[in-house]
């Protein structure tokens, strides 16, 4: 950590009676998450007074929830360890993955601008990130992709820095955590599964276990902050030392405008006596909207994403898609012609003994390892299960128009789920009873009694199996051809001693299975904009002072996912481009 970091000792005040009625700002931002927090820190950063506005109680969104994994190729970090990769060879990528299904020239700003949005914020902020030898594009196979270098991910960072603010942060998903809250990163993970082996991982784990039960003792929360907890928390550490004003459970309900310029807002915010607040508040640069998107929208998601339940989504809460109404009504338009409405991951639910329910994303930690195959209603196979999880949620729906396959069943044998555990299951076989027990996850002393369980024809589980393991024996899958790019390969297991580290076969009893189903986890399609992130009507004319980044922006990627973190990389630059084109206009106001 950066001696220049000091720990604050204040609590932010987060209510809304901190502004007066008719107080003036330079920005307003709409949304909490990666994209929101680069538009309100960059026009801090800049000298300007920004209004950060959150629906729910933490701050975060989804990044809060996520890996953190952020696509920029061109760093500085990014060029150490991948220095051939170049701007041109980036454009051939994404055309390639993306084609017409967005615009060109945005996609070229993105590239372009990128870097400077990165330099910028590690430059100027507790902002540092990291970048892993092997971590590569998703569409490995086209030209262009690279295996290094263009994923970049965040630092760690120490809770305690901030103080009392540290529970503003969105509480990691606890089944992402271990040992009642710690959260774990492909580090510690790695230490974790290692813990007997080496003298080196004995010492990692001892060590990040010790601080976590201090904290246990000291802090209302887990302080050791990784991924998309340590990217918001870095954020929001500099935002409050640029003095930016925060008002949590709040909405923007109105927009003031004049003609369709927008001009300032009215937000209301619920206080905790239930107390309700509102304020008209001008604006000199304008709203940058990143409120997450659509996916919880009460109309619009039943409209884009028929047959998702949204309960399916593992997303964060505060997307409810009211901030795109006021924009649509302002006349801001949404895109068209991606792919897909949301990108996706297959996903498994359970009960948690609170009542809620948890929606775990299955993304690479089980679905493509040696020992697991996915077969439908019918017990067959119908997609390759080392894909990305995007187009495997995609496949999911896909085959489900013919063969029902919401659910499907991911299926491993005894070994696999030791070695790898299986969804919300942790590696090593242990304590397996309460899953058993409310039907998370299915047992079979044979196939046939798997099958039974699952409701699928045992003779055609049983020939699917077979015909996976002749597959996995020879290291050829000759019907989903799994294991064949570098993505699938580096996702697989890199120890395992057969001829394709992501195919071993099913032959160790008992055999296991738990429902997977298509879980959005964030907005593809969304409100049209420039290079600059402002906000087009349905005539291509600019909304003045409206802008939008994060997935409240149209994908530059067109609904397809060609690599990692390709949703907070251009929600970092575009929230970055907003900030200060909206801090210009502001300034000449």
């Amino acid at each position: 950590m950066s001696d220049s970091l000091h720990p604050l000792s204040q609590r932010i005040s987060t209510d809304l009676t901190q502004l007066n009625d008719q107080d003036s700002v330079d920005l307003v931002v709409v949304g909490s998450g990666g994209a929101g927090f680069s538009a309100a820190l960059n026009a801090a950063i800049d000298g300007a007074r920004v209004l950060l506005v959150e629906r729910t109680s933490h701050v975060g969104g989804t990044t809060a929830l996520s890996a953190a994994t952020t696509w920029v190729p061109g760093t500085k970090r990014g060029l150490e360890v991948n220095p051939d990769d170049t701007p041109e060879r980036v454009a051939t990528f994404l055309n390639l993955a993306v084609g017409d299904r967005s615009d060109p020239q945005l996609r070229q700003t993105f590239i372009d601008k990128g870097p400077h949005a990165i330099a910028k914020l590690e430059n100027n902020s507790a902002l540092q990130f990291q970048v892993r030898m092997l971590h590569p594009d998703y569409l490995s196979e086209l030209e262009g992709a690279v295996l290094r270098g263009r994923a970049i991910e965040p630092q760690p960072f120490d809770g305690k820095l901030l103080g009392p603010n540290l529970t503003l942060v969105r509480n990691p998903i606890p089944e992402f955590t271990v040992l009642g809250g710690m959260m774990v990163d492909r580090d510690d993970i790695f230490h974790l599964l290692r813990l007997t082996e080496t003298w080196k991982s004995f010492s990692y784990s001892v060590r990040i276990v010790l601080r976590h039960y201090m904290d246990k003792l000291l802090h209302p929360r887990s302080t050791r902050l990784v991924m998309g907890n340590a990217l918001i928390a870095r954020m929001l550490y500099s935002y409050i030392q640029r003095k930016g004003l925060l008002v949590t459970n709040a909405e923007v309900i109105q927009f003031v405008q004049n003609g369709q310029d927008i001009e300032g807002v009215v937000v209301q915010q619920t206080l905790s006596d239930g107390t309700v607040v509102k304020r008209t508040l001008k604006t000199k640069g304008g709203v940058v909207l990143a409120s997450g998107g659509f996916n919880r929208h009460p109309t619009r998601r039943a409209e884009l994403l028929p047959g998702a339940k949204e309960a399916w989504s593992p997303a964060g809460p505060g997307h409810t898609g009211k901030a795109q109404d006021l924009a649509l009504k302002a006349g801001a338009q949404l895109g068209t012609g991606g792919l897909s409405h949301a990108f996706w991951a297959p996903i498994s639910t359970r009960q948690r003994e609170d009542g809620s329910w948890a929606a775990f994303p299955h993304f690479v930690m089980d679905r493509g390892k040696p020992g697991m195959l996915t077969v439908d209603s019918q017990g067959q196979r119908y997609v390759n299960e080392s894909t990305s999880y995007h187009l495997f949620g995609i496949a999911m729906q896909a085959h489900n128009a013919t063969t029902p396959s919401v659910p499907s069943w991911l299926v491993c044998d005894a070994g696999a789920l030791k070695r790898y555990g299986i969804g919300m299951i942790r590696p090593g076989g242990k304590g397996l009873e309460p899953y058993l027990a409310d039907g998370y996850l299915k047992q079979g002393n044979s196939l046939a009694e798997l099958a039974q369980k699952l409701n699928v024809p045992a003779d055609k589980l049983q020939a699917t199996v077979e015909r996976f393991n002749g597959f996995a024996d020879q290291g050829n899958d000759e019907d989903f051809q799994r294991g064949t790019t570098d993505y699938q390969r580096a996702n697989g297991d890199a120890l395992w001693d057969g001829p394709n580290p992501c195919l071993g076969a099913l032959t160790q009893g008992p055999f296991y299975a738990v429902r997977l189903y298509p879980g959005d986890i964030g907005a593809a399609t969304g409100l049209l904009t420039d290079a600059h992130a402002r906000a087009i009507d349905g005539y291509g004319h600019i909304i003045a002072g409206l802008y939008a980044c994060g997935n409240d922006m149209h994908s530059i990627m067109g609904g397809t996912y060609p690599g990692p973190g390709i949703t907070i990389g251009p929600g970092l630059t575009f929230g970055y481009l907003a900030a200060e084109h909206a801090v210009e206009r502001a300034r000449q106001s």
